[in-house]
């Protein structure tokens, strides 16, 4: 089954990576791929934990896609295409209980990633598969079995406040 988890609201990463700890706790083997994050988000070291969870390597920053030179977003592209690769094996696999595609929608929609090979992925995966981002594709939303919609109604950024550790990341 494909899982959506889409919006401007927080949370869709939270919710995605609460699935993936259920899964681990069922004992069934969990891959993590992050477009566009780097591994200083609070979840990696405790899920790097978990036996059955393998999280695909990110670098130790990632800039915002305004911040990046011509250059950064080349080389950003190749890693994310050569983490939807491995991620698309992971799906694959009978053996695979979940796989989580952590901000693909936004990787898509910056033109890092082809959507037709992460339809691709989406066809031949045996895993639930959870997508997560902001303004996702129409096929992707078609081919979801499960669509949630983050709704932001208030956020603390909209007084200034900046993310915070623990909290947003």
């Amino acid at each position: 089954m494909i899982h959506l988890y889409h919006g401007d609201g927080k949370g869709k990463t939270t919710a995605a990576m609460g699935l993936a700890l259920r899964m681990a706790g069922r004992g069934r083997p969990v891959v993590i791929a992050q477009f566009l994050k780097g591994a200083d988000s609070g979840e990696r070291p405790a899920l790097a934990r978990l036996p059955q969870v393998t999280l695909l390597p990110v670098p130790e920053r990632v800039k915002f896609l305004f911040a990046m030179t011509e250059e950064e977003r080349q080389q950003e592209a190749r890693r994310a295409r050569e983490l939807l690769a491995r991620a698309k094996q992971a799906a694959a696999d009978p053996n695979c209980g979940l796989v989580v595609l952590d901000e693909v929608c936004d990787g898509v929609n910056a033109g890092l990633l082809p959507l037709a090979e992460l339809l691709s992925l989406l066809d031949c995966a045996k895993a639930e598969v959870v997508l997560t981002g902001r303004d996702p594709a129409a096929e992707l939303a078609a081919r979801a079995d499960y669509v949630t919609r983050f709704q932001k109604e208030k956020h603390p950024f909209d007084r200034g406040i900046p993310a915070r550790t623990g909290v947003e990341f």
